[in-house]
């Protein structure tokens, strides 16, 4: 009878979404309303954690001051995170909200979350498995590759994009990996390694990195896909929508894979330098679901979420420096010293990672109900990023937040098109793919 209540009260929590005249309140997108209806598993998860969650509003201190570099231009997004170690910086924009170029359609099907840029060029996949490259220079469609056969056809494929020395490297949820020349337009190499591959792909040096649904972690040489070390590592048997992470410094790569375990790998000589399991669950066992943030790091620190709570992590020696009751809604980000991050109960949080104390946290839909002067609801957020020095806080429903770095709310606007892919940065504009798999350059 217990177990039907608390359903209930999943049920009836998933439902509790509003709009208001402005529609900052509304996600737009018939998409969302779907995957809202597959996640009971998830907030049945939430019910069950044994802490409260951190709630705390916090002010900023009068005296303190953020000390941040100029913001960064860049010219290149290779990798779907934008860097290797998954962190983003603090990026340049104009600020004016204006469509400076909008393509035409550039596939009928549905495309990848993530989108990369490099000589000028999007470049995409959709889930027929098509490589995507389109010159929003000479706005028109390069090349759409696709690697399967006809027996593949009416399976969807999820592909796993990296850039690199004009060559995409591909993993995906069939088992296979391979290169494609962006040059020639053809397949340098290809292996079908049978079992498929789920997460993120890194390259350092000549190595090729990714993992498996089993948690098998993979080094090949990037040249032709050979085996060049295979770690074995916890294989859950349940699979839920978390997604083994990789995240590199310089000498060392991170691996979270689904079972909960961090390991770091000397990349060097491919040996384990030291592991972890952050898993909340008290009798961890293979049936338990880890739901974990990607990896972020900086500064010889690590940051991760778990089910329930934050680490910092020294990537030196994998001792919790410190560990937060509050779990991160979206992918943390680090700029120089300072961690920023939304957690699942809404709140916008930044910390001082020289001294690992909470440098504020604030309500989000709070904040919002207060400067448009109507009740309080519930967003749905897409991601958060650095821009200008100010923090951008990206909705699903295409609105975004402009917040000072002391917590304060500046603004809300709406983005000029629907935004449907992850947003990157270039030279001072925002790029993302729409509903209709257009191309928006906002400036």
């Amino acid at each position: 009878m217990r177990l039907f209540y608390i359903v209930l009260i999943s049920i009836l929590f998933q439902s509790c979404s509003f709009d208001d005249k402005t529609g900052i309140w509304k996600n737009e997108t018939s998409s969302y309303t779907k995957n809202k209806k597959n996640d009971l598993f998830n907030e049945f998860e939430n019910f069950s954690l044994s802490q409260k969650a951190f709630t705390k509003i916090i002010p900023i201190t009068q005296k303190f001051k953020f000390k941040l570099t100029n913001p960064y231009i860049a010219n290149a997004w290779n990798d779907i995170y934008f860097d290797q170690s998954n962190n983003t910086k603090n990026f340049k924009y104009n600020e004016l909200n204006k469509i400076t170029f909008k393509s035409k359609k550039i596939t009928k099907y549905k495309i990848n979350d993530y989108i990369l840029f490099d000589k000028e060029n999007l470049i995409t996949s959709d889930i027929r498995g098509n490589i995507v490259i389109y010159s929003s220079k000479n706005n028109k469609l390069i090349a759409k590759f696709n690697f399967y056969k006809k027996k593949y056809k009416k399976i969807d494929k999820y592909l796993n994009l990296f850039v690199n020395n004009n060559t995409v490297y591909v993993s995906d949820n069939l088992g296979y990996l391979y290169a494609y020349n962006l040059i020639t337009n053809e397949i340098l190499w290809a292996q079908n390694y049978k079992i498929p591959f789920r997460g993120n792909i890194k390259i350092f040096n000549d190595k090729l990195i990714a993992a498996n649904q089993n948690n098998n972690l993979y080094f090949f040489n990037k040249y032709s896909g050979k085996i060049l070390k295979l770690i074995p590592t916890e294989e859950t048997i349940i699979k839920n929508k978390f997604k083994n992470n990789l995240s590199l410094n310089k000498n060392s790569l991170f691996f979270l894979n689904t079972f909960g375990s961090l390991y770091s790998i000397n990349l060097e000589n491919l040996n384990v330098k030291w592991f972890i399991n952050l898993n909340d669950y008290k009798n961890s066992n293979t049936n338990n679901l880890f739901n974990g943030s990607k990896i972020v790091n900086s500064n010889n620190k690590i940051i991760i979420s778990s089910n329930q709570f934050t680490y910092i992590i020294d990537s030196n020696t994998g001792s919790i420096i410190n560990k937060f009751n509050f779990s991160s809604l979206v992918k943390p980000l680090i700029i120089e010293k300072y961690l920023f991050l939304i957690s699942k109960m809404g709140l916008l949080i930044t910390v001082d990672l020289d001294n690992n104390n909470i440098i504020f946290s604030t309500d989000i839909n709070q904040n919002i109900s207060n400067f448009l002067k109507v009740k309080k609801y519930k967003i749905d957020i897409k991601n958060i990023n650095i821009l200008n020095n100010k923090i951008y806080i990206f909705l699903k429903n295409s609105y975004y937040l402009q917040y000072n770095l002391d917590g304060k709310l500046l603004n809300i606007k709406k983005l000029p098109s629907k935004i449907n892919s992850y947003p990157i940065f270039i030279r001072g504009s925002i790029l993302y793919l729409d509903f209709k798999n257009r191309l928006s350059v906002i400036n």
